[in-house]
């Protein structure tokens, strides 16, 4: 039952995409990264402090690593969300855990580690069948370059979550992971803003409705999806994930009158089983009945979003 907590989590991911659409009528991109940085700063800063946690870290540059490669993943993705319709723009992203698999197979191929599996090459092969499936029927011509945007954000979110994997296996709480991104993103956000020599956009009601609904929910989720990956069983939580694609589709059909067509729904499939035949690859050896697994390798490099 603990994996339902995925179910939160990606119900709560979903509406903060859609915050981060509507939010992109009103703020740039730089901005609600970091204004998204600043409320989660301020949301685990709180909580580190009630649970008598400590902010001091000896792995200063691996956090910093991991916050560059996590803030540009997320500045994309929030572009890529802004221009295309929901349902593909978080398709694109939620690609990660197929990228994590192809990159964790590659690696333990190339060294010798593992022999190839053909039923992995085989899901890999068909999540970039679906991602073409879903391409044609929703972009139209001028919306290329986001959707190349939006698949970019997905391989270097597979990279941050690899970090947060080794920062976790070195002992680092993931409270204090996310207390450092959330800090890198609310630099990079106020640097890019200013950088880009706009004045800042003004505030309303709404506006700031919907960028405190950005940092709650992405901060919420991520507590949500850690427990669900921390008490219930990783091959359940990790394919629970993926509900995230429906939520997303079910907002843009039911507030922006999302046509995505039959191929384009075939393509989302296609891409959900994808991932959860890659997903089940990727977990074998960690539900392997050899040994009890570690806490580090219990927590699946997909255990905390970016």
């Amino acid at each position: 039952m603990q994996s339902l907590w995925m179910l939160f989590a990606s119900f709560a991911f979903s509406i903060m995409g859609l915050c981060v659409k509507l939010a992109s009528s009103l703020y740039s991109t730089a901005e609600i990264v970091m204004y998204r940085g600043a409320v989660g700063v301020l949301f685990m800063f709180t909580l580190i402090r009630l649970h008598g946690g400590s902010f001091k870290t000896g792995l200063p540059w691996h956090h910093l690593w991991r916050g560059l490669i996590g803030v540009v993943a997320l500045w994309l993705w929030f572009y890529a969300i802004g221009k295309l319709p929901l349902a593909a723009g978080m398709t694109l992203n939620y690609m990660s855990p197929i990228w994590i698999a192809a990159i964790l197979f590659t690696a333990g191929w190339w060294y010798g580690q593992n022999r190839f599996e053909w039923g992995l090459a085989a899901a890999i092969a068909c999540s970039f069948v679906g991602v073409t499936l879903l391409l044609r029927p929703v972009f139209h011509a001028e919306q290329w370059f986001a959707a190349l945007v939006g698949l970019a954000s997905g391989v270097l979110s597979a990279l941050a979550y690899l970090q947060v994997r080794k920062l976790g296996q070195m002992g680092e709480p993931e409270s204090r992971v996310v207390f450092y991104f959330s800090l890198t993103g609310l630099a990079a956000g106020v640097m890019g803003t200013l950088a880009s020599h706009t004045t800042w956009h003004p505030h309303s009601g709404k506006g700031l409705f919907l960028l405190v609904s950005i940092g709650v929910t992405a901060t919420v989720a991520q507590i949500a999806m850690t427990r669900a990956y921390r008490l219930g069983k990783t091959l359940v939580t990790a394919n629970l994930q993926y509900t995230g694609i429906v939520f997303s589709s079910i907002w843009g059909v039911l507030l922006w009158d999302d046509n995505l067509g039959w191929l384009g729904w075939l393509g989302i499939a296609v891409i959900l089983l994808s991932g959860l035949a890659a997903t089940y690859y990727n977990t074998r050896k960690i539900n392997a009945p050899a040994g009890r697994p570690s806490a580090a390798e219990a927590n699946d490099p997909i255990a905390t979003e970016v």
